[in-house]
């Protein structure tokens, strides 16, 4: 599934408030940092990541193979943050960064 621009616009503009939750180090994508990225899209749907390497093309690289192994799509990236995005039809309402932004904002 990949995402219109108009989702795009809104997802970043939900996520310009978020503060990351998944942190990668120069350690790379370890099993605890894929579970960790995996509970926090099912739970937020919308995440934002930091990813703490130095090189641009290590990072992209690092990001593509992020969103790739946890099935997410990347919204976009500024710097070392990097915004991905999975659905979850499931998802709590409470817990989902989509979900209450739509509900604060009076959309459905």
């Amino acid at each position: 599934m990949s995402l219109s621009q108009a989702q795009k616009k809104a997802f970043r503009s939900i996520g310009h408030h978020l503060n990351p939750v998944v942190t990668v180090s120069e350690n790379g994508l370890s099993e605890g940092v894929m579970a960790e990225l995996d509970r926090a899209l099912s739970d937020h749907e919308l995440i934002k990541i930091k990813l703490a390497v130095g090189d641009r093309e290590i990072r992209r690289q690092a990001i593509d193979e992020l969103a790739a192994d946890a099935r997410a799509e990347v919204v976009q990236v500024i710097g070392k943050m990097a915004l991905l995005y999975r659905r979850n039809p499931k998802a709590n309402p409470k817990l989902s960064n989509v979900k209450r932004f739509e509900a604060h904002h009076g959309r459905h």
